[in-house]
């Protein structure tokens, strides 16, 4: 049975950051844990922008700079940076293309049976990267690990996890 995880946007700006929650400063010994125990491969994707950042349409609706490639906020988190041992695929948006066409071409070199998805944030990336897969890989189990998850809030975290239920997501 072939496994993947895709760790999220497990970023400095999103846990302690420009945009840090103490939700997601509490998922990172989860993640941690995760990772370590998991059998099969790992692909972290992270959130990447530039400079010019605040004139695109993200920054004009989200006026906050963060993940600025090369910057500390930009980094994965310490905790997952010293086990990880698994490809990066950097982001310019939500959803990652880089990704859906990777996990394609790895279907149809080798069947992959199940996608599991934790990281930051839920209603965000993790929601739009779920749904991505899902809809490139309809015969492969997704599944969301919420308690290795958060989202800007605790309750916009919820509203994402019922909504990937709704597009057949496991979510445990």
């Amino acid at each position: 049975m072939r496994r993947l995880l895709i760790v999220v946007d497990m970023q400095n700006d999103f846990i302690s950051g420009a945009l840090g929650t103490k939700e997601a400063v509490a998922i990172v010994p989860l993640v941690t844990d995760k990772v370590k125990g998991f059998e099969g491969e790992v692909i972290y994707t992270r959130d990447t922008h530039h400079k010019e950042y605040l004139s695109t349409q993200e920054g004009k609706n989200l006026p906050i700079e963060h993940c600025i490639k090369g910057s500390w906020g930009w980094q994965i988190c310490p905790e997952l940076e010293a086990i990880r041992d698994g490809l990066v695929l950097d982001k310019p948006t939500f959803g990652s293309s880089k990704l859906f066409e990777l996990l394609v071409g790895e279907s149809n070199r080798v069947k992959i049976d199940e996608i599991t998805l934790v990281g930051l944030c839920t209603d965000i990336c993790v929601i739009s990267n779920a749904i991505g897969i899902k809809a490139f890989l309809p015969e492969t189990k997704i599944i969301v690990d919420s308690s290795c998850c958060a989202g800007v809030t605790p309750e916009s975290h919820r509203n994402a996890l019922e909504a990937m239920k709704m597009c057949q997501i496991e979510i445990i």
